[in-house]
């Protein structure tokens, strides 16, 4: 289905991933986040490749699975389990229709509240900047804590340049790569208004130094596009 929810003219409160969203939400993180189309199938292989015949990864903010399937797609290991975990009810519910492999499970749950004891892989694939700022190193801290100590985490967010000239250049060829994309001024507009309280960005130096605080000994930048950047993170 197309994403038209800010088509029209109308009263912005703050972005939820709501049914409305859920409906459309392939379509619009296709054509609003670039690079999306290379980071879930390459999150996926990697993730797969990690968890050899057995293992198990958590999807933290699943959505609507995409990054499970993707890793279920290259490992068809009899014995992996991937586990998506969401706060909203209608992704999950999206995931559990879209998503029939018995070696999947979803649970709707904030995924700080969720036990990832003994997990092979961790995805988080625009999450991070959802949250609190102040709740992002305990976050990342009790991910380490509770991972196998040859797990992987694998994270993708946007980022931003510590640079304000370099940063508004991206910043606007991402706008304007968005209109390519079919995305008329004022959805754009309304868009960006709904999400500045939001969603809130840090450097991509700040992400390292929070990794090596959360006790993580090697992370290295594997993409970027943009303003997106994609890290694989290990203990």
């Amino acid at each position: 289905m197309r994403d038209e929810v800010y088509r029209n003219d109308r009263q912005i409160v703050d972005f939820a991933f709501t049914a409305e969203v859920a409906a459309v939400f392939p379509d619009m993180i296709r054509r609003s986040v670039p690079g999306y189309e290379t980071i879930i199938p390459m999150t996926g292989l990697m993730a797969a490749r990690h968890l050899g015949a057995d293992g198990v990864a958590f999807d933290l903010g699943c959505s609507l699975g995409a990054t499970t399937l993707a890793i279920l797609t290259q490992n068809d290991a009899e014995d992996v389990r991937v586990i998506g975990v969401d706060t909203s009810g209608p992704m999950i519910e999206g995931a559990r229709a879209n998503i029939t492999d018995p070696r999947a499970s979803f649970v709707e749950a904030d995924f700080r509240d969720v036990d990832l004891h003994g997990a092979s892989v961790v995805v988080l694939n625009l999450v991070l900047q959802f949250i609190e700022p102040e709740s992002r190193l305990p976050a990342l801290t009790r991910i380490r804590q509770s991972m196998r100590e040859d797990g992987l985490l694998l994270i993708t967010e946007k980022v931003r340049h510590d640079g304000p000239a370099l940063h508004t250049y991206y910043d606007d060829t991402h706008l304007a790569w968005k209109r390519a994309n079919g995305y008329s001024d004022l959805e754009v507009s309304q868009k960006r208004t709904a999400l500045e309280n939001v969603m809130r960005i840090d450097t991509e130096e700040a992400h390292l130094e929070r990794f090596a605080a959360a006790g993580f000994s090697f992370a290295e930048q594997w993409f970027r596009c943009l303003n997106w950047a994609s890290f694989m993170v290990r203990p």
